[in-house]
C-alpha cells in the first residue's frame, strides 16, 4: 500500500474533482440516453487527472485517486438520472425539465447511494475480496503513472494525448453528422423473406464501437444476441402471422417498438429478481461482518487510517434525514400522507438491496456490466402494482409516482455499483475511505447542478425519444409503468421474456457449473432484445476488436491505449452532442445548423476507417 501520509483532499484536486465530474457527468448522460448503456468513467478520470496534476509541483498518487473518485461519481449518477427521469417526459406529466425538480431528485438518490455503500465497503472489499476489474484497473494505471521519476508526466501525459486526438476525432464526425447534416446517424435496411420482415443496420457510430470495446467480447456477443432474438427471430414470426402491407425497416422498427421490445422488459425483470435470490446469502453475511467491524471500531483498537469509513452513525443520521425529502417528493405527486410514507419505506428497502446488488454485481462483473436497468425495471413494475392497488386505473399521477420511485432507486444503485469500484482502487494505494466517500458526496452533487441543464438543453434540441436521442432505458420504464395503469401492456411478450430470462438463467448456471469463461448474464442479453439492432451491431464490433486485438498479440500497452482511445471517442461524440445542442436551445431553432449536402459517402468511409485504426492500435505486438 502506498503511504497513506500523503496529502489527499486538497483545494486543487476538489476543483478538479469538481469539474471532470461534471464534465463526465454530461457526456454520459448524452450516451446513454443515445446508447441505453453507460461506461466507467473511472480510468479516463485518472488519466486526465495525471495528466493536469502533472503540471504542479505538488501532487501525488492519492490526489489522483481522489479526483477520479469524484468524476467517477458524477459520471455513474447521470445513469441513474438519464435511465428514468426523461420518463417523466415520455408519459406527459412534464411538458419540460424542471431544473430544480431533476436537480432534487438526482442529489437525494445519489446522497442515499453514497451512505448505502459505507457499510458495504469492508463486507465486500475486504471481507468478500472481490475483483472490482474496474477498481483494479483504475490502481495499476494510477501506479503506473507514479513508479517511475518521470512516470506521472510520462504516463499521464501520453494518455491525455491519446484521449485527445480521438476525442477531437470523435467531436469532429458528431459535428459534421449531427450539426450539419454531412451524412445519415444509420445504415440499414430490410428484406421480405415469404410474409416475414428481416431488418438489419448499424449507427456508424464511434462512442457506440467504443462502448463495445470497453465491455469486451463477452458482453458485445450477448448484447448482439439479445438483438437477434428480436430482429431474426421474434420480428420475423409475429409479422409472418399478422401480416403486413410494406416491408420496410421502418414497418420492422415499428413492431419491435410495440411488441418485440417487451420480451426485454420480461427477461430484465426475471434478471433482477435472479440477482436479488443469487445475492441474498452474501449481502447477510456481508451486513453482519459490517456489524461487527462497527463494534470493532467503537472499541479500545484503533484502525488503520486506511480503514477508517464515514463512522455509521452519521449514515445513519443522514438515511433519516433524507427521508424527510423523499416523502415531501412522493406527497406532492400523489398528494396522500399515507401512501407517500408508504412509498418513501419501499424506496429506502428497495435501494438498500438493489445498490448492495449492484455492489456486489460490480465486483464480479464490472461497474458496465451492472443490473441497475434489471432491478429499476423490478422495482418501477412492484412499485406500479403496489399502486394500481392502491390508488385503481383511473389514477392520472400513479404511474408518475412509481417513476418516481424508481428514479431514486436507480440513482442509488448507479452510484452504489460505482464507488465501491473507486474504494477498491483506494483500498490498493492506500488511500483513507472516509475522505474518498466524502468526494463521493462532492462529486454526486456536482453532476446534480448539471444534468437538469443538460437535459434541458438535449431534449430542446433533439427532442428526447425521438430517433437521435430514442433513450431506450427511460421509453422502458415509461412503457411498463404507463401499461400498468392503462391495461395495455402486452403481457404475453412480457410472459414469452420472462420465460426467455429463466432459460438464460438455466445456460449460465450450466456454464458456471463447466468452469467456462463465458458466461451468460441475462442482463446483458436482455439489453440487447429492447435496444434497436442498430445500435447493438457496433457494440459488437468494438467487442470482436477488443477480443481479436488480443489474439493478434496486443500487448498490456496495446490495451490500454484501447481504452483510452475508446474513452477519447466517447468524450467526443459526447460533448460535442451537447455543444451542438447549445446554440439551438438559446436560439429556440432546430435549424440552427446549416446544412452540407454532397459528401453523405464520408461518414460510412470514416466510420470504417475509425475501426480499422482502433484494431491496428490494439493488435500491435
Amino acid at each position: 500500500m502506498t503511504n497513506n501520509k500523503l496529502p489527499e483532499i486538497t483545494t486543487k484536486a476538489i476543483f478538479l474533482g469538481i469539474l471532470l465530474s461534471m464534465l463526465l457527468a454530461g457526456a454520459n448522460a448524452y450516451l446513454g440516453l443515445k446508447a441505453g448503456m453507460t461506461v466507467s468513467a473511472s480510468i479516463p478520470a485518472a488519466v486526465i487527472s495525471m495528466g493536469i496534476l502533472s503540471f504542479f509541483r505538488k501532487s501525488n498518487i492519492l490526489e489522483n485517486n481522489i479526483v477520479q473518485t469524484a468524476a467517477s461519481a458524477g459520471e455513474s449518477l447521470a445513469a441513474g438520472v438519464i435511465f428514468t427521469i426523461p420518463a417523466l417526459i415520455l408519459l406527459g406529466y412534464w411538458e419540460s425539465f424542471n431544473y430544480i425538480e431533476v436537480a432534487k431528485i438526482a442529489a437525494i438518490g445519489g446522497l442515499i447511494g453514497v451512505l448505502f455503500t459505507v457499510p458495504l465497503r469492508r463486507a465486500l472489499i475486504v471481507n468478500a475480496k472481490l475483483k472490482y476489474p474496474e477498481g483494479v484497473a483504475t490502481a495499476e494505471v494510477l501506479r503506473a503513472g507514479d513508479e517511475a521519476k518521470k512516470g506521472a508526466k510520462e504516463d499521464g501525459s501520453g494518455g491525455l494525448a491519446t484521449i485527445g486526438i480521438t476525442t477531437l476525432t470523435g467531436g469532429i464526425m458528431k459535428v459534421f453528422q449531427q450539426g450539419f447534416g454531412a451524412w445519415n446517424a444509420e445504415i440499414t435496411g430490410a428484406l421480405p423473406v415469404g410474409k416475414s420482415i428481416f431488418g438489419i443496420g448499424t449507427d456508424i457510430s464511434p462512442a457506440l464501437v467504443s462502448v463495445g470495446y470497453i465491455v469486451g467480447r463477452n458482453i458485445g456477443i450477448l448484447v448482439f444476441g439479445g438483438g437477434l432474438i428480436s430482429w431474426a427471430f421474434a420480428i420475423p414470426i409475429y409479422s409472418a402471422m399478422i401480416g403486413l402491407e410494406s416491408y420496410t425497416f421502418d414497418d420492422a422498427i415499428n413492431i419491435w417498438n410495440s411488441k418485440i421490445r417487451y420480451l426485454g422488459v420480461g427477461a430484465m425483470v426475471v434478471g433482477g429478481i435472479w440477482s436479488l435470490i443469487k445475492l441474498f446469502k452474501p449481502l447477510m453475511e456481508g451486513i453482519n461482518a459490517s456489524l461487527n467491524a462497527l463494534k470493532q471500531q467503537n472499541s479500545s483498537i484503533e484502525l488503520p487510517t486506511e480503514e477508517k469509513d464515514m463512522p455509521i452513525n452519521y449514515v445513519g443520521i443522514g438515511l433519516v434525514a433524507l427521508l424527510i425529502p423523499v416523502f415531501l417528493l412522493y406527497n406532492g405527486i400523489i398528494g396522500s400522507f399515507p401512501i407517500a410514507a408508504l412509498l418513501s419505506i419501499v424506496m429506502m428497502i428497495f435501494g438498500f438491496f438493489f445498490s448492495a446488488v449492484a455492489a456486489y454485481m460490480a465486483g464480479v462483473v464490472g461497474s458496465s456490466n451492472n443490473p441497475v436497468s434489471g432491478v429499476t425495471i423490478a422495482t418501477i413494475l412492484f412499485v406500479s402494482l403496489f399502486l394500481l392497488a392502491l390508488l385503481g386505473t383511473g389514477s392520472s399521477v400513479g404511474a408518475a409516482g412509481a417513476i418516481m420511485v424508481g428514479a431514486v432507486v436507480c440513482c442509488a444503485a448507479a452510484i452504489g455499483g460505482d464507488n465501491l469500484q473507486d474504494l477498491k482502487a483506494g483500498y490498493i494505494l492506500g488511500a483513507t475511505p472516509w475522505k474518498q466517500q466524502i468526494m463521493q458526496i462532492i462529486g454526486t452533487l456536482s453532476a446534480a447542478i448539471v444534468l437538469g441543464l443538460v437535459l434541458d438543453i438535449l431534449h430542446t434540441a433533439y427532442t428526447i425519444g425521438s430517433p437521435t436521442l430514442s433513450a431506450p432505458q427511460a421509453t422502458l420504464m415509461k412503457s411498463v409503468a404507463d401499461g400498468v395503469f392503462s391495461g395495455n401492456l402486452p403481457w404475453t411478450f412480457v410472459y414469452f421474456g420472462s420465460a426467455i430470462g429463466v432459460v438464460l438463467i438455466l445456460i449460465d448456471l450450466r456454464q458456471e457449473r463447466i468452469g467456462s469463461d463465458f458466461r451468460v448474464p441475462v442482463l446483458a442479453v436482455a439489453v440487447g432484445i429492447y435496444l434497436p439492432i442498430t445500435l447493438t451491431v457496433p457494440i459488437f464490433i468494438g467487442g470482436m476488436i477488443n477480443h481479436y486485438g488480443k489474439i493478434a498479440g496486443g500487448s498490456d500497452s496495446s490495451e490500454k491505449r484501447g481504452l483510452l482511445m475508446s474513452s477519447g471517442f466517447i468524450a467526443g461524440e459526447a460533448l460535442m452532442g451537447i455543444l451542438i445542442a447549445v446554440p439551438i436551445f438559446l436560439s429556440g431553432r432546430k435549424d440552427w445548423w446549416p446544412q452540407i449536402d454532397g459528401i453523405s459517402f464520408l461518414g460510412p468511409i470514416l466510420f470504417v476507417g475509425m475501426i480499422y485504426w482502433l484494431y491496428k492500435s490494439v493488435s500491435k505486438k
